[in-house]
Order: C-alpha cells, then sequence, then structure tokens
C-alpha cells in the first residue's frame, strides 16, 4: 500500500473512532415520526439537542437517551386493524398500526401493567394512561386510514387510538366525548416506571 493510502485510511479509522455515542444511531428509511423516553430500555439516539429537538425543549422535555421509529419501524411491526366511528364525521373508517403496547416493548422496556404512559401531540395535548388501560382498551398507534398512510396536517401521521365501538362504558358517552385519550398527531410518548412504596 502507498504511503498516502496507508495515512487516509488510518485518518479515516482514527476519525470513525472519535464519534460521539450519540452520533453512532441506526440507518433509518425515513425521518422520525416517534420518540420514546423515560423507563425503556438502551435507545438507539442520544439524549435531548437543545438546540435541534426544538419542539421538544419547547414542551418543556428532557431525556438522556429515546428510542425513535421512523414510518417504515412501525411498519415492520404486527399491524392491527380497528373500524370506529369517528367523532368528526360519525362515520366507521379503518385504521390500522401495531399496538400501543408492542411499540412500548419493542424499546426494552420492562412491561409493568402499572407503568404510566405520557402520550403527547405535536400541538402539545398530552393525556396518562397506564400500561394495563393500553391493553386493555387495545390502543394502537394507528399509521393508516381507510388503507392510506394518514397526512400530517390530517389526524397523522399517527394517532394513538383505540376501537371505542367495542366499549360498552365509552359507548355511553356522546361521540365527541369518545376520544378524550385518543390524541392525533402523537409524536413523542414516555414511560414513566411507577415508584416502590416503603
Amino acid at each position: 500500500m502507498q504511503k498516502r493510502q496507508f495515512l487516509a485510511a488510518l485518518g479515516a479509522t482514527t476519525l470513525a473512532s472519535t464519534v460521539p455515542a450519540a452520533q453512532e444511531r441506526p440507518h433509518r428509511a425515513g425521518p422520525t415520526l416517534l420518540t420514546v423516553t423515560g423507563a425503556i430500555g438502551r435507545g438507539n439516539r442520544g439524549p435531548l439537542d437543545k438546540a435541534l429537538d426544538q419542539m421538544m425543549v419547547k414542551q418543556q422535555l428532557a431525556f438522556d437517551r429515546a428510542h425513535v421509529f421512523d414510518f417504515e419501524a412501525l411498519r415492520a411491526l404486527p399491524a392491527v386493524t380497528i373500524r370506529p366511528t369517528l367523532e368528526y364525521d360519525a362515520k366507521v373508517h379503518t385504521l390500522r398500526g401495531p399496538l400501543l403496547s408492542q411499540v412500548v416493548e419493542a424499546t426494552g422496556a420492562r412491561m409493568d401493567s402499572t407503568h404510566k404512559l405520557v402520550l403527547r401531540a405535536i400541538d402539545g395535548y398530552n393525556v396518562t394512561l397506564t400500561l394495563a388501560q393500553a391493553r386493555r382498551y387495545r390502543f394502537i398507534i394507528a399509521t393508516h386510514l381507510d388503507g392510506q398512510p394518514m397526512p400530517l396536517g390530517g389526524l397523522g401521521p399517527l394517532w394513538a387510538v383505540f376501537d371505542t365501538d367495542r366499549h360498552a362504558e365509552v359507548m355511553a358517552r356522546p361521540l365527541a366525548e369518545r376520544y378524550a385519550q385518543c390524541p392525533w398527531g402523537l409524536y413523542h410518548l414516555e414511560v414513566q416506571a411507577t415508584q416502590a412504596v416503603g
């Protein structure tokens, strides 16, 4: 090997070994749609970047690691289809996406039913439910509405939602009140571990 090629190869190897761990992120096919923080596993991205994560900063989020999903990562999880009556037009629509509990599990989180899940939409609207509630109601992270990916500016690109028509106590409420725990435009999920008492 010529000296110049050797030095170039050595320089590239040295530079690669000095890249901070926070920048060593897996290749994703598209932009991050969902960021999961809190009581998760190792994560696949580093801490909040106060300069570049502007919406999260404005919504006063903080984290030292996260697990992020792009559209393809969510589509790779087993999908569930539901057909609820939506409050916006009082018609039955088909929604499809992975179970919320499976998304949480994919982050390496301990699947404790008492864990709280804080679901946050792009406009700052947020709701809190337990993992047990997410399982009971079979919440999904909907990626598709009537067979089409949901656009930003509509109900998407992600919507945390469940089949309200399948639960009598929910059906007893007026249609306009059935989706209070279902933030559309979902972009952030925080897994909160319960504190041991005593």
